[in-house]
């Protein structure tokens, strides 16, 4: 089993009936003493950047939903350390944060790839021992992450992928239907 660490993905169990959470995959950015916090990776959130922050010029920029948490706050992961100052490496290829007043230029000159960073709207967060009582209760599948998955752009993908890379018990979970009672 995966330790549970900065830098790892979370995949719902097919069954968390927990609409927050139903069919999620969170990028662990903490994990210590005084609890957990990552993103939800594969739920796009119904407003683009250029709505939320009126100084991005740069239109249609995806949000995701971080989680349910502060959820009047933005947040981004990347992989642009060279291009963005400050930000904190969580695993080999994936940043946390950083200057955001430099996003935004940047942004606006056209000169960030897009495929290199993910914006969220809240986060998920746990309390001291609260991820751990839910990966017992099987709430969890605890994973590696690749800088590949977390930065894939066909969210609706994600999850189902993340199951498959960890073989083939899992892989069959990937196609369990949302509700077995209408199959």
């Amino acid at each position: 089993m995966v330790s549970l660490a900065p830098g790892i993905l979370l995949i719902a169990d097919p069954f968390l009936k927990d609409p927050n959470f139903a069919r999620t995959v969170i990028f662990v950015c903490e994990n210590d003493e005084k609890g957990s916090f990552g993103f939800v990776i594969n739920r796009l959130f119904d407003q683009t950047l250029d709505s939320l922050i009126p100084d991005v010029i740069y239109p249609g920029i995806p949000v995701y939903y971080g989680g349910p948490v502060q959820v009047d706050t933005i947040h981004f992961l990347h992989q642009l350390p060279d291009q963005i100052q400050g930000g904190v490496q969580v695993v080999p290829g994936v940043y946390w944060g950083g200057r955001f007043d430099d996003v935004v230029e940047l942004l606006n000159q056209g000169a960030l790839d897009l495929q290199k960073i993910k914006f969220f709207i809240g986060y998920s967060g746990w309390t001291t021992g609260q991820l751990e009582e839910e990966l017992r209760e099987k709430s969890w599948i605890p994973s590696e992450s690749t800088p590949a998955l977390v930065f894939e752009s066909r969210e609706q993908q994600i999850w189902q992928q993340a199951l498959r890379n960890l073989g083939s018990n899992f892989a069959m979970m990937a196609n369990f239907p949302i509700d077995p009672s209408l199959n």
